[in-house]
């Protein structure tokens, strides 16, 4: 009987392992070795997942969707495609065209908008045949329309929006085939939450790529929309301080106007010279404070979204987050808990408490986990490797469904 018992244990595992191993099989590495190191996707991955919830399952996914991922960008006036039949979007060429410097630094928190734009149409994603693709790109640009005398008011942004997506249901099968379901659109500027506004179907059923991405933000869905990283263009950092060289505990200069919080942190600590806390304009170049801390605030303002997240990732800052139910970019794949400090608004108070108890070595894991993550929030005019543009496609690719109401 004991044998029998035995016989029986190693005939499971053996179907447990068989099973396994079909399972394994179902995520092939398509990418060839020339395509990998023409985006820098050749080295090696890390040892362990690091600041990574699985790296070994997002990357053979990130891979898969590298060979596969196909999306729809729809027609212009400005090019040789039928356009949608109103004429009166013919007027308005650079609202669905690249900005044509997306570098500027005026631009600021707008760049990232811009530079996803510019990043698809530069990339593989992109297909001339929307019978084959999983997701298709709505190109207009609101901030390009919120600098448009013509338009600029929220209403006639919304009003404009509307109007170009509903030409789009009526001129092409694709929209009513999922009722705007696999359609998306990307925004950083604020008025991009009311841009929507007048249109159900964009606003219930579209994705939202947008820097404004806070859980009680005004029409931004969770589990629907995609949290997009607000970078500034940043010059190329070649090296970093380390952290022995960080004199200052804390960083945060910004306005306070529109933030209880800013206040707060001022009232606590505006004295504290440990912690450098300007409510405004530091008294050294903005860019030296991430250089010189160990932690930068990311403090709610009026509204979530600022580039103070990415600036600190940047300069090597362990970024502190104090804004709830703020939905962090590429949280999917990134464990924020590994490389960051997340503090709920209501234990302000506690703040420096809690910094403090981190020990040397928990903060010495924290940087080198920042370290290898900096790569994800970097845009280049031609996207490469496991950059910004990548790292968002890459949550877009999620989105997709093999399935499709008939057109």
């Amino acid at each position: 009987m004991p044998n029998l018992k035995r016989r029986l244990l190693l005939a499971a595992m053996l179907a447990l392992a068989v099973s396994s191993a079909s399972w394994l099989s179902i995520f092939p590495l398509h990418l060839s070795k020339q395509n990998s190191h023409n985006l820098g996707l050749s080295a090696p991955p890390p040892p362990d997942s690091g600041p990574y919830h699985d790296w070994d399952l997002f990357a053979t996914d990130f891979r898969e969707m590298l060979q596969s991922f196909k999306i729809y960008v729809y027609p212009t006036n400005s090019n040789n495609s039928d356009p949608p039949s109103s004429p009166s979007f013919a007027s308005f060429p650079a609202v669905f065209l690249p900005h044509p410097n997306p570098f500027d630094p005026k631009l600021g928190n707008y760049f990232s908008e811009h530079m996803f734009k510019l990043s698809l149409l530069s990339s593989s994603f992109v297909t001339n045949d929307p019978q084959n693709a999983h997701l298709f790109f709505l190109p207009f640009s609101v901030n390009v329309l919120r600098n448009d005398p013509r338009v600029h008011s929220e209403s006639s942004i919304a009003e404009f929006v509307a109007h170009y997506t509903a030409a789009v249901g009526r001129d092409f099968k694709f929209w009513n085939a999922s009722s705007g379901a696999d359609h998306f659109y990307a925004c950083c500027h604020s008025v991009c939450r009311e841009a929507a506004a007048q249109h159900a179907g964009l606003r219930n059923n579209a994705i939202q790529l947008t820097c404004s991405s806070s859980y009680f933000q005004r029409l931004y869905v969770t589990h629907k929309d995609v949290a997009l990283p607000q970078v500034w263009p940043r010059p190329p950092q070649q090296s970093l301080n380390p952290p022995q060289s960080r004199d200052k505990l804390v960083y945060f200069s910004g306005r306070i106007q529109n933030s209880d919080i800013r206040q707060q942190l001022i009232d606590l600590w505006g004295n504290d010279t440990r912690m450098d806390i300007f409510p405004g304009n530091p008294s050294y170049p903005y860019e030296e404070g991430f250089r010189r801390s160990k932690f930068c605030l990311h403090v709610r303002g009026y509204e979530v979204n600022t580039a103070r997240v990415s600036d600190a990732i940047h300069y090597g800052c362990i970024p502190v987050i104090i804004s709830n139910h703020y939905e962090l970019p590429f949280a999917n794949v990134l464990d924020w808990t590994k490389f960051s400090v997340i503090v709920n608004s209501g234990e302000v108070s506690l703040l420096k408490k809690t910094l403090l108890s981190i020990t040397r070595q928990s903060y010495a894991t924290l940087y080198r986990n920042l370290i290898k993550v900096r790569r994800h929030f970097v845009w280049h005019e031609t996207p490469k490797g496991y950059d910004s543009f990548h790292m968002t496609a890459y949550q877009l690719w999620l989105k997709r469904s093999s399935l499709r109401l008939s057109a």
